[in-house]
């Protein structure tokens, strides 16, 4: 075999593209120094350093981690130390709102400040009632995990979960009780549990202190300091989520079943909601048209069909073909969507700041170098037109299927 050295220009492209899905693999191999070609040593400073606890780069600069056998790679995944309880003195439950079956921000705000409130003799309780999707409670701040399952706890029953909560207090005697206080239910849940146990809570908690909590007041205008009860209605931004330690998420059980209560709420089921009709901030699906989408009609069809909410790049509204309340960026709306579809999209850094918080992103583009591919999960490289055309035919061959099913 020829002893040349040969080059991969492809690979040397991946290892400096730091939005590239496949970057941090081919850290693994990018040197860090070499011989340039008039005999001066070349360094390469993005590749020094490793990636902390807390997922942030650090650069040692005495040399240590440069020069030995034991440099650490920045693409080695550093675990997370574990923090375990193996006898807890007491319980701070959390009951999370899991707005499609997975943590919310708002959630892994209140499970940040139940690690604070456990200490460590404390171990963080979280109750979650039904089916759910997230993976990722041990990362959270989970110490123990409480999974309430039955299909009486489906649908609106708040007067059940009520039930469920007094037979984990009976059983587990938290010494707090946190529940986020928002509109998806937690508000709610919060305030029938507090009138259960005829407990006074703090409301609209936004910081926790020295024994002290500090909650909105007067509209928002005013701060109401009080002793800390043991129900606590926090509000988002309470504190910081966990990110510096993975914690063991250990399964426990009730040692008695819940009690069916008859409930004088009768569920009529979910009501149909026009996408349109949903703040894009709240949305969990939403479908965005950019300088790439040439026919506007068929976009809109699509979207109809999916049931999606629509959004737009900043270009596509400038151009006027999309309102500016539909605008998605750091100049327009933050978005968390469960799922962001970016069609004709190019990816500018406004409108990647603007859905850095969605958890899965689609991008559909002519371009496969363009920025908004990097940064999706999936892509779809094709015209825009051809493949909203497939998918209103997958859409329309899905539900005819479904229908003859049902027949």
């Amino acid at each position: 075999m020829s002893d040349i050295i040969r080059r991969d220009p492809r690979a040397e492209w991946i290892a400096r593209n730091r939005l590239h899905p496949l970057h941090a693999a081919m850290q693994q191999t990018q040197q860090h120094s070499w011989m340039g070609p008039n005999g001066i040593i070349r360094k390469n400073l993005h590749g020094i350093g490793f990636i902390g606890p807390n997922g942030i780069k650090r650069i040692d600069r005495s040399g240590a981690q440069q020069g030995t056998s034991n440099k650490r790679s920045a693409a080695v995944a550093v675990e997370l130390p574990l923090h375990q309880v193996t006898q807890p003195t007491f319980y701070i439950a959390v009951v999370p709102d899991m707005v499609g079956g997975r943590l919310g921000s708002h959630d892994r705000d209140l499970l940040g400040l139940a690690r604070s409130l456990a200490g460590s003799d404390g171990a963080v309780l979280a109750v979650v009632f039904g089916e759910h999707k997230e993976s990722n409670f041990s990362t959270a701040g989970v110490d123990r995990l409480l999974i309430v399952e039955g299909d009486e706890f489906a649908g609106y029953a708040p007067e059940q979960l009520v039930q469920g909560l007094r037979a984990v207090d009976n059983q587990f005697n938290p010494r707090h009780w946190l529940l986020p206080d928002s509109r998806t239910g937690g508000g709610e849940l919060g305030r029938r549990f507090a009138a259960a146990i005829n407990e006074r809570p703090a409301t609209r908690v936004w910081q926790v202190k020295e024994g002290q909590c500090s909650g909105r007041a007067g509209a928002g205008q005013q701060d109401l300091v009080r002793g800390l009860p043991r129900l606590i209605l926090a509000a988002a931004e309470c504190a910081d989520p966990v990110s510096e330690t993975r914690h063991e998420a250990l399964p426990e059980h009730l040692s008695t079943s819940v009690a069916r209560c008859l409930s004088r709420i009768e569920d009529l089921g979910p009501v149909a909601v026009d996408p349109a009709a949903i703040a894009m901030a709240e949305a969990e699906f939403i479908v965005s048209g950019g300088n790439g989408v040439k026919d506007w009609q068929l976009f809109h069809r699509a979207t109809v069909a999916l049931g999606a909410t629509e959004g737009a790049s900043r270009v596509a509204v400038d151009d006027g073909f999309m309102p500016r309340n539909r605008q998605v960026g750091a100049t327009g709306t933050w978005v968390t969507a469960r799922v962001y579809m970016a069609v004709g999209i190019s990816g500018a850094i406004q409108h990647l700041q603007g859905i850095g918080a969605c958890d899965k992103v689609v991008a559909i583009n002519l371009d496969p170098g363009c920025d908004m591919i990097k940064r999706a999960d999936l892509s779809v490289i094709g015209d825009s037109a051809a493949i909203l055309q497939a998918l209103l035919e997958a859409v329309e061959n899905y539900r005819n299927g479904a229908k003859r099913d049902a027949a």
